[in-house]
């Protein structure tokens, strides 16, 4: 009964919240609830008893929005000190959402704690064989398709190259360090000898 209540409510906060990261105007409300959708996603996988995808689904996937919020602060050129000003105005909206991933995952730990998660599951390997999901997951990746996935660690390596391109700005006024001029500078254009009569000292007008 309470895997069924865990599994409807999860499967409805993941629906509506998912529905609310296309639809919200603010980009820190979109990230706010397409963190909400992975954790309540994450929920029906330990109810399914895939703990594996659960957790990849958690360190990957929610470990990259703040990637991706960097990004988008990058591309619309936001206004970091107005931000930092509505921090008060976000706060609320964020424990909301706070307390219902903290409900999410007590009621998932309740039903994985009754059993909940095991009735009914089915793994990736025989059940006579005393193998986890983790073990024989990581057996046929690293073994059938490790080519595959190498390919695949490539290609988000070149998209992060690409992203950062496209999104980095050179402002003009900044001074930039060039090694090579530093390396090649000649003593005579870098030093100048300043003669100074005694008691007098240099003026500013000579240092100049």
């Amino acid at each position: 009964m309470l895997q069924s209540i865990a599994f409807f409510l999860l499967a409805a906060v993941a629906t509506v919240s998912g529905l609310l990261v296309v639809t919200a105007r603010n980009p820190v409300h979109s990230v706010l609830w397409l963190i909400l959708a992975f954790f309540s996603s994450a929920g029906l996988f330990v109810l399914l008893g895939a703990e594996f995808l659960a957790m990849l689904l958690v360190v990957v996937y929610v470990g990259a929005v703040a990637v991706l919020f960097l990004f988008v602060v990058m591309m619309l050129d936001v206004d970091f000190v107005k931000l930092r000003e509505g921090y008060a105005r976000y706060l609320p909206f964020g424990a909301i959402i706070s307390g219902v991933l903290l409900a999410e995952m007590i009621m998932v730990s309740v039903a994985v704690v009754q059993g909940g998660a095991t009735n009914g599951r089915t793994g990736p390997v025989e059940p006579s064989l005393d193998v986890t999901n983790v073990q024989a997951i990581g057996r046929v990746l690293y073994t059938d398709y490790i080519y595959f996935f190498q390919a695949a660690g490539i290609v988000l390596l070149i998209a992060m190259i690409g992203a950062i391109t496209l999104t980095l700005r050179h402002k003009p006024h900044i001074k930039r360090q060039n090694i090579t001029d530093q390396v090649n500078r000649d003593r005579n254009k870098s030093v100048e000898v300043k003669s100074a009569q005694s008691g007098q000292g240099v003026s500013a007008e000579e240092l100049l």
